[in-house]
């Protein structure tokens, strides 16, 4: 999903905004060429974020001053490790459920801090509670990760997901 939206917006950067296109398919690149390197299970923090944020910038072209990310960590949470690629489908659900589902601009936080012995990393979206999406739970990326984690480590309770007010908390 997200690969063919970033080529249907190449796509149409290609004649109004020529730089851009080759910018954004230079991350599209970078991007794709860092998913399939991930050979290792376990990556630092520092480095999934690294990845992550290739990934949103290529976002950013899509979704302009909408999408705005904050980020929270401290150089202990950084060097902790987790499996690789964990991270981006959850934001992309922020994305999805955040920035699709609301007309004005979305902020994104991504915090993360060592709760010995455990890396706790927490990211909250809004989302509009009146919609069709937010009223149905959680989705396949949510779930695919729930799954990965479980397959890894044998727990069911190593993401948690909570709605409160307008905010969406994945845990």
């Amino acid at each position: 999903h997200f690969l063919f939206n970033s080529l249907n917006s190449i796509s149409a950067l290609v004649v109004s905004k020529p730089d851009e296109a080759r910018k954004m398919t230079q991350q599209l690149s970078d991007f794709l060429r860092g998913t399939l390197k991930k050979e290792d299970q376990l990556v630092k923090l520092s480095e999934e974020l690294e990845h992550l944020k290739l990934y949103l910038d290529i976002e950013k072209v899509r979704f302009g001053h909408r999408l705005n990310v904050e980020f929270n960590t401290n150089e202990e949470s950084l060097n902790a490790q987790l499996p690789s690629l964990l991270l981006q489908p959850i934001v992309e659900n922020a994305i999805k459920f955040g920035l699709y589902d609301i007309t004005g601009d979305v902020t994104i936080s991504i915090s993360a801090k060592m709760q010995t012995p455990y890396l706790h990393i927490e990211i909250k979206n809004p989302f509009d509670p009146e919609t069709k999406r937010a009223k149905e739970g959680i989705g396949f990326g949510l779930s695919s990760i729930q799954r990965r984690l479980y397959l890894l480590y044998a727990r069911q309770d190593l993401l948690l997901t909570e709605k409160k007010e307008n905010i969406f908390i994945t845990t």
